[in-house]
């Protein structure tokens, strides 16, 4: 779950970024759950959306984020560019001199970050 202020900026987001549409909407007097997910993975996540706030929340300084895993990151950082998503630079993970994972990271509308992965060996 992440909280978001603008329920119509963060769906499209994650709509065009990552193909997740609205599975379900709960809507209560003080705040709404969005639930996005697609057909390939049960994968979901949950936007809440408090009503009437109007400032940004506050992310800390922690790096906690979401991954998502995908089977051409090029291709994907590519579509994300011509989209105006605005991803970070391709990284190779290699702290030992053999890379674990290839991967960038893009910011949601309300500053989340999100990393994307290349499809291989512990990510499924």
């Amino acid at each position: 779950m992440i909280r978001v202020l603008d329920e119509d900026r963060s769906v499209a987001f994650y709509d065009k970024a990552f193909g997740l549409k609205v599975a379900d909407r709960l809507d209560f007097p003080d705040f709404t759950l969005v639930y996005m997910s697609n057909p390939e993975s049960p994968f979901e996540l949950e936007l809440t959306i408090n009503k009437g706030r109007t400032e940004p929340y506050d992310l800390g300084d922690g790096y906690g984020h979401i991954a998502v895993v995908v089977e051409d990151l090029e291709a994907e950082h590519k579509r994300f560019e011509a989209e105006g998503l605005a991803p970070r630079k391709l990284v190779e993970f290699a702290p030992a001199g053999e890379v674990v994972a290839k991967f960038f990271f893009v910011a949601d509308p309300d500053g989340y970050q999100i990393e994307v992965i290349q499809r291989g060996g512990r990510f499924k």
